[in-house]
């Protein structure tokens, strides 16, 4: 008991700051911090500015005379094209929603079994997801082409989000966070008389949550920012984000539409961050559970 006391009041200790330390590291995030959100702030301005006021020579980072000219342009904008916003916006949820979570489904059910279960052939898998990492995208964009093109997906969602859903990085990280489950739960719902299914519905997603977490906010943003590249072709098909860039293309005329577009581009993406900020932070700080 006594030496129980002795490394609570040391833990205390290492924990306690003085008050000049913990002002000057309270300000020292605050910069940081500012500094991080200039972007953000200044598309938001941008937003709201008028066309006179975009052009001002020097620059105004804040915005003088807000206006919602900018979102009206570009619904009149969109309005006059022959396939309606909405599609745009369907076929981009579409992509961006099948997309993201079939990659969370597939990359948990191929992660468990290399986690939990050792067969031949296991770890010369892991090793391959893991030399998968090294290559860009630049570099499978030609055989990827190839795939889905001999397997007539060409110009449909499906040439977008199958490769999306293969993304190795999911599978990496959720191998990881599923072989920090101790085994002795696991082995205790068998005995219990769970199956493997509900082992994995019930126990191993939910202590994994951080992680596939982590993955909605690493895939979204790339879902939702395509433009079909390549592999869309027909109008009706394309994204939100090809639209809108091919409204941006119209000139100086334009610019505060293209503002507008910047920020409804930035907006979902960041918004999901900020509701999920908090097990991403766990994500980076956890090391899981132990026995």
């Amino acid at each position: 008991m006594q030496l129980k006391g002795k490394k609570l009041f040391r833990i205390e200790k290492k924990l306690n700051r003085s008050l000049p330390v913990s002002i000057m590291l309270f300000l020292f995030l605050v910069v940081f911090g500012m500094f991080m959100a200039i972007p953000l702030v200044y598309a938001i301005n941008n937003a709201f500015k008028p066309l006179d006021e975009l052009f001002i020579f020097p620059p105004k980072f804040f915005v003088r005379n807000p206006t919602l000219d900018n979102f009206f342009d570009l619904v009149a904008v969109m309005g006059d094209s022959w396939v309606p916003l909405s599609r745009y916006f369907a076929n981009t949820i579409i992509i961006t929603l099948f997309g993201t979570v079939g990659h969370i489904l597939l990359a948990s059910m191929a992660a468990y079994p290399l986690a939990k279960y050792k067969f031949p052939g296991s770890k010369l898998i892991f090793s391959v997801v893991v030399l998968s990492l090294m290559f860009s995208p630049h570099v499978t964009a030609i055989p990827n082409y190839m795939v889905m093109s001999g397997l007539g997906w060409i110009d449909s969602h499906a040439s977008l989000i199958i490769p999306a859903m293969a993304f190795p990085l999911g599978l990496f990280l959720m191998k990881q966070f599923m072989e920090q489950i101790p085994d002795s739960i696991l082995e205790a719902a068998k005995i219990d008389g769970a199956s493997e299914y509900r082992i994995f519905w019930s126990i191993v997603m939910p202590n994994v949550k951080p992680a596939w977490l982590t993955l909605l906010i690493l895939q979204f943003p790339i879902l939702w920012g395509t433009n079909g590249g390549d592999f869309v072709y027909s109008e009706e098909l394309k994204t939100l984000n090809y639209a809108l860039e091919q409204i941006t293309l119209g000139g100086i005329a334009r610019a505060g539409v293209g503002a507008a577009v910047a920020l409804i581009l930035m907006a979902v993406p960041i918004t999901l961050f900020v509701i999920s900020q908090s097990k991403v932070i766990q994500t980076m700080s956890t090391s899981g559970m132990k026995d």
